[in-house]
């Protein structure tokens, strides 16, 4: 793997189709102890192995955007942790640019960046640039890439007016882009992102979506990102990963995953005002003349579709569009729930 020269986020001078994150049949399992079953003696426990990740492989080349989604307590969490070397697996392998995030964590986190949104690395009671200058020393970043980089997202998170506010009287939005800001200060070539967006207003979100979508198309970063806002993902992602129950689900396009719960589709028809009768299809609501309903085109062809709403009186428009991918993974989890 060559050595980085740049003094940006620009991506290193290796191929294009480098394999930046790599993971091979890995399994998690945790050791709980917990109160025995039907005792009501407290002191009485027994020991539980609980498996978070089970034989999960997948590879994430330099330069994509991948979502990683699932349920509560599917895995997504650990797979961060194994990712940054917090974490150790009980079997398989995890590497990333070709290193094991255990044994070479220090030389792994000068190329690779970690932000949980439940947690934050500012020094609370210092104004946030000095949260900044600490880690210019201590991660001996040089002075080109640290200006270059501190330039360059203070402009584009708009964390100027913030930069001598201390840490603790920040807004939720606030923090989170002053922690993006700061996970970015050593130009990191790949960036694992755990719920970034949980919590932030719509204004603050959209920051923040924007700067990660600019950062991976300009400069070529490397993103894994988690959310339990699948339209977000959707935004953000070319691709994405579905855990359920500590197994990789899915893997692959957002189109894609709709096509798994069949071709779930809305559309919405406008009327002088008459809730019309569309057989096949399910009336999700309406009001002021224009209904919403809600089909499957992999069981009902599109061109049954049209032919049937010719059929409805009283029609004057109709405007057919995908169903939102929260509904599709929805239908999802609850598949997952009862297997």
């Amino acid at each position: 793997m060559c050595k980085r020269e740049s003094t940006d986020i620009s991506r290193a001078d290796t191929a294009a189709d480098d394999i930046v994150i790599r993971m091979d049949a890995v399994r998690k399992s945790f050791t709980q102890w917990r109160q025995k079953e039907g005792s009501k003696n407290i002191f009485r426990q027994e020991k539980k192995t609980v498996t978070a990740l089970d034989d999960v492989s997948f590879r994430i080349k330099r330069g994509e955007f991948v979502a990683y989604a699932g349920p509560n307590g599917a895995g997504k969490s650990t797979t961060m942790k194994l990712l940054s070397g917090m974490l150790t697996p009980t079997k398989g392998n995890v590497s990333v640019f070709g290193m094991s995030p255990q044994k070479d964590r220090i030389a792994l986190m000068k190329r690779l960046g970690v932000l949980f949104g439940n947690r934050t690395e500012l020094w609370w009671d210092h104004p946030v640039i000095q949260s900044f200058a600490w880690k210019k020393v201590v991660w001996d970043i040089p002075d080109a890439t640290y200006r270059a980089n501190l330039d360059m997202v203070t402009q584009l998170l708009d964390i100027g007016e913030i930069q001598n506010t201390f840490a603790r009287e920040l807004s939720l939005g606030q923090r989170m882009r002053a922690d993006l800001a700061m996970m970015l200060l050593h130009s990191p070539e790949a960036v694992l992102l755990d719920e970034p967006t949980l919590g932030l207003d719509v204004v603050a979100k959209r920051q923040m979506i924007d700067f990660l979508k600019k950062i991976n198309r300009e400069r070529g970063v490397t993103i894994m990102v988690t959310s339990h806002d699948m339209d977000d993902l959707e935004e953000m992602a070319q691709r994405i990963l579905m855990i359920a129950k500590g197994k990789l689900a899915y893997d692959g396009g957002f189109d894609g995953l709709r096509a798994v719960t069949g071709n779930l589709t809305h559309f919405s028809v406008t009327t002088d005002g008459t809730a019309p009768v569309v057989e096949g299809c399910r009336l999700l609501g309406g009001e002021h003349g224009v209904f919403e309903f809600e089909t499957d085109l992999s069981r009902l062809p599109i061109q049954v579709l049209l032919e049937r709403l010719s059929k409805v009186e009283n029609i004057t428009d109709v405007e057919i569009k995908k169903a939102p991918i929260e509904q599709v993974i929805t239908q999802l989890y609850r598949s997952w729930k009862s297997t």
